[in-house]
């Protein structure tokens, strides 16, 4: 049987203990998909419903939420990938992609349009077990396949932000509060806003929007503004 990483692997949430995690599952290959399914039933997730395209998928799901939908970009049907990425993000669900790790311009293209991750279809079964459990979770899946993809395009990291306003974001990015941010910086906290307004600002006309501080927390390790593994978790 498969394992989850630890208990917080079943549930989404503190408080709500019996909220399982609810899962979806695209792939065009169907020992995959039956693969998957098997493996995230037995780590305890609900598999909701699968796919061999995303349009099957939104019409299996007809309307039911999910916290995860694993998405394969190699799809037959010549369906596009950033399309594919945002139909299943509409879900309101994160977006973990698993595909074959070498299709960095894939990879970068499901990662520009939003997708949380990507797991390379060589993992391990416990490894893409305990990926959904972080994109759950509201997590950032920093790997190597990530790293990958966004080195091999220079200008996909690129928001042109000035010194201060990659200060701010690397403070903020790292779990800093505002505050915090701007007693760091000498800076008033008005003003720390102001430039993390600028930082979203400049995302947004790259093609890159970063909303929320999880978002950020992202553009800000693409970027290499923040290692991997510096963010302190805080809020």
């Amino acid at each position: 049987m498969v394992q989850p990483p630890n208990d917080r692997a079943f549930t989404v949430g503190s408080e709500n203990a019996d909220d399982t995690v609810r899962v979806a599952i695209v792939d065009d290959h169907e020992s995959v998909l039956l693969g998957l399914k098997t493996a995230c039933r037995e780590a305890g997730y609900e598999v909701v419903a699968t796919g061999l395209s995303v349009a099957a998928l939104m019409a299996a799901l007809d309307g039911r939420s999910v916290h995860v939908v694993v998405l394969d970009l190699s799809l037959g049907d010549g369906s596009s990938i950033t399309r594919n990425v945002e139909t299943a993000r509409e879900t309101g669900a994160a977006v973990l992609v698993h595909s074959i790790a070498d299709r960095t311009a894939s990879v970068r293209e499901a990662l520009a349009a939003g997708a949380a991750g990507v797991i390379p279809k060589s993992a391990a079964t416990s490894t893409v077990i305990a990926a959904i459990a972080t994109v759950a979770e509201g997590g950032v899946l920093n790997n190597l396949e990530w790293a990958s993809a966004i080195d091999a395009d220079a200008e996909f990291s690129r928001a042109r932000l000035t010194a201060r306003e990659r200060d701010v974001l690397h403070l903020y990015a790292a779990g800093l509060p505002l505050k915090l941010v701007a007693l760091n910086l000498g800076i008033a906290t008005p003003t720390a806003r102001e430039y993390l307004d600028r930082v979203r600002a400049k995302y947004v006309e790259v093609g890159r929007p970063a909303p929320t501080k999880v978002d950020l927390l992202k553009r800000a390790v693409e970027d290499g503004i923040l290692a991997l593994g510096e963010h302190t978790g805080g809020r």
